[in-house]
């Protein structure tokens, strides 16, 4: 059975700002004011652990990983608190998993969004029905570009994994695909835009208009 993964961050949906908006909820309550803003939209799509470091590396301010690891915690509840206040799905995600899913097509999310999170995020977004499995940062011990998470996506969704490819968005998903030895897309309507085809990934995928067609031409 043929598969698609997708990434949720920065593929799916436009997290950023919510991602954003928690990360300085940390810098405030350490007195530090608000520190991020639209220029870290990529770094965003990299994690809460990569907005602090950026953060603290902006003002200057020397820390180390206990520092990270101390904050990480406070970050993931702000963005638990504040988690659909901007986020919206980028145009034609529904439309094209739908159409995959009607072509027989398995569809899956793997994100290093921690599980709880990115559950909550595809419920309030409506879209939890349209994807057979969800597998997170913290569903198994290893987070992507470990192939396990991916692996175990496509398994979950009912799907073979030698027929699957994924949809992502940064260079942790290039790396997934090369790890699990199948063809990764990288869209282009994230903050890189068409620079990810630095990568050098199988396809680029500029609108999910064109994602059918590429889904049949990429997995044989």
């Amino acid at each position: 059975m043929r598969c698609v993964v997708f990434d949720l961050d920065g593929t799916l949906a436009d997290t950023s700002k919510d991602l954003l908006a928690a990360a300085n909820a940390c810098f405030v309550d350490q007195g530090y004011g608000v520190v991020l803003d639209d220029r870290d939209t990529l770094t965003a799509f990299h994690g809460g652990r990569a907005m602090l470091r950026a953060g603290y590396d902006r003002l200057g301010v020397a820390y180390d990983e206990e520092t990270i690891s101390r904050n990480y915690p406070k970050l993931l509840m702000a963005y638990a608190a504040g988690i659909d206040t901007h986020t919206q799905l980028y145009p034609g995600a529904v439309e094209a998993v739908m159409a995959l899913r009607s072509k027989g097509y398995k569809t899956a999310i793997c994100t290093n969004k921690p599980e709880g999170l990115a559950q909550e995020l595809v419920r309030r977004l409506g879209i939890t029905e349209l994807f057979g499995s969800l597998i997170g940062a913290d569903t198994l011990p290893v987070r992507k570009p470990d192939p396990a998470p991916y692996l175990a996506a496509v398994h979950q969704a009912g799907g073979v994994v030698g027929r699957s490819m994924l949809i992502g968005d940064t260079e942790t998903d290039r790396k997934t695909g090369l790890a699990a030895g199948v063809p990764v897309a990288l869209v282009t309507f994230g903050p890189e835009g068409r620079g990810v085809s630095r990568l050098s990934p199988e396809a680029l995928l500029d609108s999910f208009a064109d994602l059918p067609d590429l889904a049949d031409r990429l997995i044989r």
